[in-house]
C-alpha cells in the first residue's frame, strides 16, 4: 500500500507561511534580504577565515565548517520558499521533498555535532591553554568535523528512509518546506514507532551535544573564576560569548520542536519554530560571530586594506 501510494503521489502540495497574496509578497521581500544576508555574512566568514592566515586556528576551523553548513542548510529550503511567495500553486516533486527533508535534516543534526565540538575546542583553550595547539591538533579538529558530518548524514538517511517508507494518505504538508514532522502528519498508518525513534534520534542528536555544551562551560566557569585579573576573566569570557550565544538560539529551538510533548504541539508553532530555525539563525551566526569577535573584524579591516590599495 505504502510503495502504491509513493508512485501515485507524484508531488505534494506545500500550504506555506500565508495565503493572501499581498501578505506573501511582503514575506518575499523580506525573507529575501535575510536569505542574502545569510549566504553573504557566512560566505564572508569563510572567506576571512581562509585568506587571512591569523584565523588559520582550531576555533575559526570550526567556525568555517559551520558556516558551510549554515549555507547548505539555508538553500535546502529558503529558495524554494521564495519561490511559492511568487506562485500561486506551492507543489514540490516527490523526489524533490525526499532530498529536501534528507539535505536539511542531515545539516541541521551536523549542526548540533559542530556545537558539541566547539564547545570542547573552548573547554580545551580556556583550561589547558598551555597544551592547547598540542590537544587540538589539526588531525583532531579535521576529524571531529568529519565525524560531526558524518554523523548528521546518517541520522538524515536513517530517519530519511523509516519515513518515507510509510504509506501516506494525503499530500498537502501544513508547512512551508518538507519538514520531519509536517511530513509524519500525512500517514494513514500509526505512527508511535516513528515517534518514538524521533525521540531516540533527537537524544543522541540534540540532548548528547547540549550535555557536552553543558559540561564544557561548567568547567569553563569554574576555569574563569579561578583567574585572579579581571582583565583575564573577561578576556576568557569574550572568546565563549559568541558560541554560547549560537549555542542557546539552535538548542533551544529544537528543544522546543523536537523534544516536547506532542500534546502541546501544534502545526503552527511548529512552522514558526522551524521558520525561525531555518531563516533567522543561519543569519544571525555570521552576525554574532563577527560583530562581538575583534580577531574576525580585524581580519575584515586587513582585507578592505589590501582591496584598496589594489584599486
Amino acid at each position: 500500500m505504502g510503495r502504491e501510494n509513493q508512485t501515485w503521489m507524484s508531488e505534494f502540495i506545500l500550504l506555506g507561511l500565508s495565503s493572501c497574496w499581498d501578505t506573501q509578497i511582503s514575506l518575499f521581500v523580506l525573507f529575501l534580504v535575510m536569505y542574502l544576508v545569510t549566504v553573504l555574512g557566512n560566505f564572508l566568514i569563510i572567506l576571512l577565515i581562509r585568506l587571512d592566515s591569523r584565523l588559520h586556528t582550531p576555533m575559526y576551523f570550526f567556525l568555517s565548517v559551520l558556516s558551510f553548513v549554515d549555507i547548505c542548510y539555508t538553500n535546502s529550503t529558503v529558495p524554494q520558499m521564495l519561490a511559492h511567495f511568487l506562485s500561486a500553486r506551492k507543489s514540490i516533486p516527490f523526489h524533490s521533498c525526499v532530498l529536501q527533508l534528507f539535505i536539511s535534516l542531515a545539516m541541521g543534526s551536523s549542526e548540533f555535532f559542530l556545537l558539541g565540538a566547539m564547545a570542547y575546542d573552548r573547554y580545551v583553550a580556556v583550561c589547558y591553554p598551555l597544551h592547547y595547539t598540542v590537544i587540538m591538533h589539526g588531525g583532531l579538529c579535521l576529524g571531529l568535523a568529519t565525524a560531526c558530518l558524518g554523523a548528521g548524514f546518517m541520522n538524515s538517511l536513517m530517519q530519511t528512509i523509516i519515513i518515507f517508507q510509510l504509506p501516506l494518505c494525503r499530500n498537502v504538508i501544513n508547512h512551508f518546506a518538507c519538514e520531519m514532522l509536517a511530513v509524519l502528519r500525512l500517514t494513514c498508518v500509526d505512527i508511535s514507532f516513528n515517534k518514538v525513534m524521533v525521540a531516540i534520534s533527537g537524544f543522541l542528536v540534540i540532548m548528547l551535544p547540549c550535555f557536552l555544551v553543558v559540561f564544557s562551560y561548567a568547567r569553563i566557569v569554574a576555569a574563569i573564576l579561578h583567574i585572579r585579573s579581571a582583565q583575564g576573566r573577561c578576556k576568557a569570557f569574550e572568546t565563549c560569548a559568541s558560541h554560547l550565544t549560537v549555542v542557546s538560539m539552535c538548542f533551544g529551538t529544537a528543544i522546543f520542536t523536537y523534544l516536547r510533548p506532542t500534546a502541546g504541539s501544534s502545526a503552527e508553532q511548529e512552522k514558526m519554530v522551524a521558520l525561525f530555525y531555518a531563516v533567522v539563525t543561519p543569519m544571525l551566526n555570521p552576525l554574532i560571530y563577527s560583530l562581538r569577535n575583534k580577531e574576525v573584524m580585524s581580519a575584515l579591516r586587513r582585507l578592505l586594506g589590501k582591496f584598496s590599495e589594489k584599486r
